[in-house]
């Protein structure tokens, strides 16, 4: 298979599961906001707005690797790999958002009982709702995740924990809705409690999220395992020493690799082209053949 037929078959399943997971997600909103007016639920309604942030991520995924699978041109010599980069933050800050949210509404849920108030109590058909979700979101997780690690997508696996935080805030909601239904009135406020410590959960998988896509936007430099690994296959081509000025990072799902190395200065300009040529190919058999290298070759001193 072509690089160009790789990237199209990687686009194309990209596509199909984004698809998949923003029809479940418009179905899954429409439903809860229904089942949070008609149940009055404030909690399923907040979860309604959850679901929305996944559809809303959905289609950013979809604009994002649309263009990320752009190949270069004038404009960008290194391709559009960080426009997938830039998805997967922005998928990061909406967890984030949507986590401080639910953290906000639960407190004041709960401060609101705490003053003597009381929380108006759920009906059957939000804990279905609640149920419901759970189930599916977390499928969606799984198939989400599977196919974002098989085609190496930072965004797409962003995206698989976008769903599963969605099934955590549905299974918070189905604690606090069973709880009210099921144990009387003054077990109400289990639904608030419940949206703050699932807060957290979303909050940590935000930060797991946009930490890496930060650094990459910000040009780190790749782990330093990483840049042992390159010096390790640089020196052992025979003939071939002081490897130097070492640069490295990351370009959406490629990595990016600039180094000097030394050769014998009576070597012809052919021998050393063939020998740099060799490294070339052994650095993208171990980091990718979309690896972007540039080796600057120097006479041994």
């Amino acid at each position: 298979m072509s690089s160009h037929q790789a990237s199209v078959s990687r686009e194309r399943e990209i596509y199909k599961v984004t698809i998949v997971g923003s029809v479940v997600n418009f179905v899954l909103l429409l439903f809860k906001f229904f089942a949070g007016i008609v149940g009055h639920s404030a909690a399923m309604i907040a979860d309604a707005v959850h679901s929305l942030s996944d559809f809303v991520t959905d289609i950013i995924v979809l604009v994002f690797v649309r263009i990320s699978s752009k190949p270069e041109d004038a404009g960008h010599d290194y391709g559009h790999g960080k426009y997938e980069t830039l998805a997967t933050a922005i998928i990061g800050l909406c967890l984030f958002v949507v986590g401080l949210g639910i953290l906000w509404n639960g407190a004041e849920a709960i401060w609101h009982v705490l003053q003597g108030g009381t929380l108006p109590r759920p009906g059957m058909l939000a804990l279905w709702a609640a149920l419901i979700s759970i189930v599916l979101k977390e499928v969606l997780y799984q198939y989400t995740a599977f196919v974002g690690r098989k085609v190496q997508s930072q965004a797409v696996v962003a995206n698989a924990w976008h769903h599963r935080s969605d099934a955590f805030s549905s299974i918070g909601t189905a604690v606090g809705i069973g709880g009210a239904i099921l144990l009387g009135d003054q077990w109400r406020v289990l639904d608030p409690i419940a949206a703050v410590i699932v807060s957290f959960f979303i909050l940590k998988v935000s930060v797991k999220l946009l930490v890496p896509s930060m650094n990459e936007l910000l040009e780190k430099s790749l782990p330093a395992e990483e840049e042992k690994k390159i010096i390790n296959i640089v020196q052992s081509y025979p003939g071939v020493t002081a490897p130097h000025h070492l640069r490295t990072r990351r370009i959406g799902n490629n990595c990016s690799i600039d180094l000097h190395i030394r050769m014998d200065g009576n070597l012809t300009l052919e021998e050393a082209h063939r020998r740099a040529t060799v490294i070339e190919h052994r650095l993208r058999g171990e980091f990718g053949k979309g690896t972007y290298i540039n080796i600057h070759v120097e006479p041994t001193k």
